[in-house]
C-alpha cells in the first residue's frame, strides 16, 4: 500500500493553517496601518472585511474537526477546498501588501491530505498558473519587474514546500496506521500460537495421565470381582496418575509465573516409563550428550515420546513399548515402538499426533510413522542439534 493509496485517512496538522493566517494577518494590519489607505479612503471596512476573510477561514478550519473529527469525506472534502479558494481570492484582494498570496500554499496542502499528490501537484500547477496568468493580463513585461520575479518565485518555492511538507506528513501518518494495523495482527498471532501451545500442553500432559487413569479404572472395574487385588492394585495406579495429573497442572501454572527448571531428557524418560506399572511394559534408554540441545528440541522428543506411549496405551492395546533415543552430534532421534493392533496410515490423525507434527515443525524437525493393522506402530521423530539459547519449550 502506498502513501497515497488511502484518501482522506491522514490529517494536516491543526496549527499550521491559523499560524499563517495569523502572520498574513499581522502583515497585512501593518501595511494598512502604515500605507496609504486603499483608494485614498478611510481604511476602516476595508480592513474589517480583510480580518473577517481571515476569521471565516480559521472557522472553517474549526467546523471540519469537530464535523469531521476521524476522516472528511471526499464530496465534504471538495466543498471545504473551494470555499477555502473562494475566502482565500477574497482576502487576497482586499491585502494591499500581497502576503496573502502565502495563503495559496495551504490548497495543493490541504488536497494532498484529502485527495493525494497528483491532486496536489495538479492544484499547485494551477495556483502558479494563475499569478502568471494575472501579471501577464495585469502588468506587461513583467518577468523585467524584480518585485514581481521574486513574488512568482517565492510563491512557487511555497507550492513545492508545501507539497513536499504534506507528502511527508501523510506517509508518516499511514505508515503509524500500518504499524498499528501490523502489532494487532502480531497480538492476534501471538495469542493464536500461545492458545495452540497450551492445548498440545494439555492434550500431552493430562490427557496422557488421565487415560492411564481410565486405563486402570476400567481394569479395576473389570478384576473387582474376579481378582481384588489386581483391582486394588489398579486403583492405587490411577490414584497414582491422578495425582500425576495434578503435579502437571501445578507444574503449567509455575511455567506461566516463571521461567522452569530444565529437567534432563535421560530423567524425564525413565520417569515416564516407571510411571506406567502394569501394562504395557515400557523400557526407555537414551544414548549421547543432550547438553547441547536447545530445551525446545528436548521437550519436543519427550512429549513425542508421551505421545507415542498414551497411543499405545490407548488405542494399540499394546503389551511392550520400547522408547529409545539416539543424541549425535548434529541431531537427536527417537524412536517409539509397539507391540500393539496397528492402524492403516493414511486416516485421520487425531490431536496429539497434530500436536507432536507442531511441536517438531518449531524446531525444523521431522516426524515418521510407520504402522499396519496388527503390525504394531512406528513413531519416528528427528530435531536438528543448534546452540543453545535459552528459548522456552513450546
Amino acid at each position: 500500500m502506498s502513501a497515497w493509496s488511502v484518501k482522506g485517512s491522514a490529517r494536516p496538522v491543526p496549527w499550521i493553517a491559523p499560524l499563517l493566517y495569523g502572520a498574513v494577518l499581522a502583515g497585512g494590519l501593518y501595511f494598512q496601518a502604515v500605507g496609504p489607505a486603499p483608494g485614498g479612503g478611510a481604511p476602516g471596512t476595508h480592513t474589517a472585511a480583510f480580518a473577517a476573510g481571515l476569521a471565516l477561514l480559521c472557522v472553517l478550519e474549526g467546523v471540519e474537526r469537530h464535523r469531521f473529527p476521524a476522516r472528511t469525506p471526499r464530496r465534504a472534502a471538495a466543498v471545504l477546498l473551494l470555499t477555502r479558494l473562494g475566502l482565500i481570492a477574497g482576502v487576497n484582494a482586499l491585502d494591499e501588501s500581497g502576503l496573502s498570496r502565502a495563503l495559496f500554499v495551504l490548497l495543493p496542502f490541504w488536497a494532498c491530505f484529502a485527495f493525494g499528490r497528483r491532486t496536489a501537484v495538479a492544484l499547485a500547477a494551477l495556483c502558479m498558473g494563475g499569478l502568471l496568468t494575472g501579471y501577464v493580463a495585469s502588468a506587461p513585461g513583467w518577468y523585467r519587474n524584480l518585485e514581481h520575479v521574486s513574488d512568482a518565485l517565492m510563491l512557487g518555492v511555497g507550492l513545492a514546500l508545501a507539497v513536499s511538507m504534506a507528502a511527508v506528513a501523510v506517509a508518516e501518518q499511514e505508515g503509524r496506521a500500518r504499524l498499528a494495523s501490523y502489532a494487532a495482527r502480531v497480538g492476534d498471532l501471538s495469542a493464536a500460537a500461545e492458545r495452540n501451545r497450551l492445548a498440545r500442553d494439555i492434550h500431552d500432559s493430562l490427557g496422557h495421565h488421565l487415560t492411564a487413569a481410565s486405563v486402570q479404572l476400567e481394569l479395576a472395574t473389570d478384576f473387582h470381582s474376579l481378582d481384588p487385588a489386581a483391582a486394588r492394585l489398579a486403583i492405587e495406579e490411577a490414584r497414582r496418575s491422578v495425582k500425576l495429573a495434578l503435579g502437571d497442572v501445578r507444574q503449567s501454572v509455575r511455567t506461566l509465573r516463571e521461567e522452569p527448571a530444565q529437567p534432563s531428557l535421560s530423567a524425564a524418560l525413565i520417569g515416564l516409563a516407571r510411571g506406567h506399572g502394569g501394562r504395557p511394559v515400557v523400557t526407555a534408554e537414551v544414548e549421547g550428550d543432550e547438553s547441547g540441545y536447545e530445551p525446545a528440541a528436548l521437550t519436543t522428543l519427550y512429549r513425542a515420546a508421551q505421545e507415542g506411549l498414551t497411543n499405545a496405551r490407548r488405542h494399540a492395546r499394546a503389551t511392550r513399548v520400547s522408547i529409545t533415543v539416539t543424541l549425535g552430534t548434529d541431531g537427536a532421534r527417537l524412536v517409539v515402538t509397539d507391540d500393539g493392533r496397528g492402524f492403516a496410515p493414511g486416516g485421520d490423525v487425531g490431536f496429539g499426533l497434530l500436536g507432536i507434527r507442531e511441536r517438531v515443525r518449531l524446531v525444523d524437525g521431522r516426524v515418521e510413522l510407520d504402522s499396519a493393522p496388527g503390525a504394531g506402530t512406528r513413531l519416528t521423530v528427528t530435531v536438528p542439534r543448534s546452540p543453545v539459547t535459552g528459548t522456552a519449550a513450546p
